[in-house]
């Protein structure tokens, strides 16, 4: 006599009912699947059509079942970059009353592919790097949660393209555990044995040939590793500083960006000791700031340019405590504040020099070094006022050029008259 079928989930779809549970995942017909990649998996796991949603069966021991749905649920309400857990179907039985494993349900990340598929097409070697800085950020947020992985690899991640950003999801939890915290010896063998399998990964992929040869598998696990070790040190380094030091917080974001990673969110605490710093990193596609900008501001710039103007908006943001209004509305307030004064503070006779977006992202600069130099923030009327005075007047006219890419100024030794 069949046992009773036992679902565990937060709340039922009764299509899921429906699904063959007395037949083995491998056998379940075609016209129930949805014909997604699948990454390479010890269990078997199939995608299955309910309706307009798809979702991700996986064929498992009960007790290990339950144990990663339950750490799936809490992942995601940490909100870590994680797939869905739906439910746990167990006490299946076959035709014959043999017993079946049972099953964890989650739901299909839409848009997203498995790292072995989108390493097995034809991928550059700056590309598959920035793959890899995307799993770096995960490992990251996952090990300042206090999740352990314990078994990191390309077939575990599901990559997704999301508004030109690069992001990695954790999709199998099975061999993970959350503590309190982390010990370096957890964090560092988690990092070891990721860069072991991903080695181990990519050589297959060479031998299978969907690699170039110029791949070296050891240099993809070296820069997880080195990726890795950077941005830990960075994002948990505390750093306080007097309110109203701006040019802390873009240096800050000028060592992440020297990492290879921008900003997707900036955090400040106001406290006794002063103000604290948290960022969130995010690794975007080539094209992602001018897209953002214009959209933003309607300022049409080249990507370096727009880089540089976003970073600015984002600190403007963040230090004038606007992170929870409307992104469009923060950006006007910037452009009337912040850019048009600028612009409008350079002299006629001198405006031929470089374009606008060029000119502010200069003033930026300018403005750095004077806050660094002085210890303290300065103001960006002084930094103009000092930029126009002794900086632009020896720029060469170049009105006819457009988009000219942004360059690193030299350390200034003036400062702002008080």
């Amino acid at each position: 006599m069949a046992t009773a079928l036992e679902i565990t989930a937060a709340s039922v779809d009764p299509e899921i009912l429906g699904l063959p549970w007395r037949t083995p995942l491998e056998e379940w017909p075609a016209e129930r699947l949805a014909a997604f990649p699948r990454g390479i998996s010890r269990h078997v796991v199939r995608f299955v059509k309910l309706g307009s949603a798809v979702l991700a069966v996986k064929e498992i021991d009960e007790t290990i079942a339950r144990r990663e749905y339950q750490l799936l649920r809490v992942l995601r309400r940490l909100g870590m970059p994680s797939v869905e857990p739906v439910g746990v179907v167990s006490g299946r039985t076959d035709v014959n009353g043999e017993p079946l494993d049972a099953a964890l349900v989650t739901r299909h990340l839409q848009f997203s592919l498995p790292y072995r598929a989108l390493f097995s097409q034809t991928l550059r070697v700056d590309t598959a790097t920035r793959l890899v800085d995307a799993l770096a950020v995960l490992l990251v947020r996952l090990h300042l949660a206090g999740f352990y992985w314990g078994d990191v690899s390309l077939s575990n991640t599901l990559f997704r393209r999301d508004a030109g950003a690069f992001a990695a999801y954790l999709v199998d939890a099975e061999t993970g555990d959350l503590h309190e915290t982390l010990s370096r010896g957890q964090r560092e063998y988690d990092v070891e044995l990721a860069g072991m399998n991903i080695a181990g990964e990519v050589m297959d992929l060479q031998a299978g040939g969907f690699l170039d040869e110029e791949f070296d598998p050891l240099r993809v696990s070296e820069v997880l590793s080195e990726r890795y070790f950077s941005l830990w040190a960075e994002l948990t380094a505390p750093e306080s500083f007097e309110t109203g030091d701006r040019w802390r917080v873009d240096a800050r974001i000028r060592r992440l960006n020297e990492l290879g990673f921008d900003v997707g969110e900036l955090t400040l605490t106001t406290d006794i000791d002063g103000t604290t710093v948290s960022i969130q990193p995010k690794v975007v596609d080539s094209g992602h700031h001018s897209r953002r900008l214009l959209r933003l501001t309607g300022l049409d710039v080249e990507e370096n340019q727009a880089r540089r103007l976003l970073n600015d908006l984002d600190a403007f943001q963040a230090a004038e405590g606007r992170q929870a209004d409307d992104e469009e509305a923060v950006a006007h307030e910037w452009v009337q504040t912040c850019f048009e004064p600028v612009v409008r503070a350079v002299p006629k006779n001198l405006r031929g020099k470089l374009e606008p977006a060029e000119i502010f992202h200069e003033v930026l600069e300018h403005r750095w070094y004077l806050s660094e130099q002085n210890g303290h923030d300065v103001g960006l009327l002084d930094a103009v006022r000092s930029y126009v005075g002794t900086v632009l007047p020896s720029k060469p006219d170049e009105a006819a050029v457009l988009g000219v890419d942004t360059q690193e100024m030299p350390v200034v030794a003036d400062r702002p008259a008080d």
